[in-house]
């Protein structure tokens, strides 16, 4: 196979997973328009159609639904074969492909980010920060970072944050307009900020003793950001439902107030997980070994 050749099937293969030429030319690290081009000269070549083009949408013929179920697993191997001489090189080298969460990104990622590169200065680091329940293999990610609950059964996991409260919060300037709830059910004559995940708006989960209650809130403000809904809390909105650590800072300067303490259960810890379906790329080795040195002094 001819380098060129190798280079139109991975392009291939990126814009099937996608269904969308400018993230899969972001993920290569490629202008739109080359890939574009690339896919066309593939299907010169092939004398096929691969993809149906839309203005708004991508997908696969017939032809292209069988050339990638053939080409994703042969380009998956030799990837995974090159990654298989790390292992001969005294320094890990490579790039290590995350899906994260938006908030894993900012408590878990952030601050060891200066200090993992430092130490493996031959990686590179490649993070998505996606929301939506990803799926890492299909997405050609090597590991994801979320909370526990979220992560398919058959993926490995390791812990890489203490556990965190789901708390409500409010700023002050909210809480002198509006009398603070004493309890869950207040939150009906609140306006809160709503959260929507994977297409639905969620519910807010308050626990106290063996008493457990899932709120169905409602408001001015319905956003698929978290830093949003930090954002909105902030400026007075309304109330918002976030995890605790991801606004320690604003807590303890002031700016945001914890509501139904009592109510708040501590049960998010962040996780790494990877599948442990054969040989693990060196770059994920050294973070799974950095975290597991940080677990054993902090976590």
């Amino acid at each position: 196979m001819h380098a060129s050749e190798f280079a139109e099937l991975r392009a291939f293969v990126a814009v099937a997973e996608r269904q969308n030429f400018a993230r899969a030319a972001a993920y290569l690290g490629i202008v739109p328009s080359t890939i574009s081009q690339t896919i066309k000269s593939l299907e010169e070549r092939l004398g096929v159609r691969l993809l149906n083009r839309t203005t708004r949408k991508v997908s696969l013929t017939d032809a292209g639904e069988r050339l990638l179920a053939r080409a994703r697993p042969a380009l998956t191997e030799l990837e995974a074969s090159v990654g298989d001489l790390d292992q001969f090189r005294d320094t890990p080298t490579g790039i290590l492909r995350l899906n994260v969460s938006s908030i894993a990104a900012q408590i878990v990622l952030a601050p060891v980010l200066k200090e993992f590169l430092d130490t493996h200065p031959g990686i590179t680091l490649d993070i998505t920060v996606d929301d939506d329940q990803s799926d890492i293999v299909g997405g050609r990610f090597d590991a994801g970072i979320r909370v526990g609950h979220k992560v398919a059964r058959d993926m490995q996991l390791l812990r890489v944050s203490a556990a965190s409260r789901l708390i409500a919060i409010a700023s002050p300037d909210y809480l002198m307009r509006n009398k603070a709830p004493a309890a869950p059910r207040d939150l009906h004559h609140h306006a809160c900020i709503c959260y929507r995940n994977d297409g639905r708006v969620m519910d807010w989960a308050f626990e106290r003793g063996k008493a457990k209650l899932e709120i169905s809130v409602s408001g001015p403000l319905i956003c698929d950001s978290m830093d949003m809904v930090v954002r909105a809390a902030l400026d007075g909105v309304g109330i918002g439902y976030t995890i605790e650590s991801h606004v320690a800072e604003y807590l303890k300067a002031g700016r945001l107030v914890c509501l139904l303490r009592e109510w708040s259960p501590a049960i998010h810890s962040y996780y790494l997980y990877y599948s442990g379906r054969g040989q693990l790329p060196v770059p994920l080795k050294a973070l799974i070994a950095y975290f597991q040195k940080a677990d054993s002094k902090v976590l």
